[in-house]
């Protein structure tokens, strides 16, 4: 399996609406590790990134506003947090060197 496979949209945008967007397991072994790990605020602990990165592709894949984000993904609001410190920080572009580098290599 390529890098460029791993990738490929499962669901066309209309479809997207109202449907989990998910990662496989193969996905999330890629990208997981390129994610920063996230420290709790308080006394609670910090959840998941994978359920905040799917929540983030779901808004990617469908142009949703963020106040449309399914409850699933977590409070529209934290996912929106987390993905602008994730900006502000770099992590995605450096995730982006990064798949780029694989996709070179295969």
């Amino acid at each position: 399996m390529t890098a460029e496979s791993v990738f490929e949209s499962r669901l066309p945008l209309g479809d997207s609406f109202g449907r989990r967007i998910g990662l496989t397991d193969e996905e999330w072994a890629l990208i997981g590790p390129l994610l920063p790990a996230e420290r709790g605020r308080g006394c609670r602990p910090a959840q998941d990134n994978r359920r905040y990165f799917e929540g983030m592709m779901w808004m990617v894949r469908t142009g949703a506003q963020w106040r449309h984000l399914p409850d699933e993904y977590c409070k529209w609001n934290s996912v929106f947090r987390r993905y602008r410190r994730w900006v502000e920080t770099g992590v995605f572009e450096a995730m982006l060197e990064t798949l780029a580098d694989v996709v070179e290599r295969d």
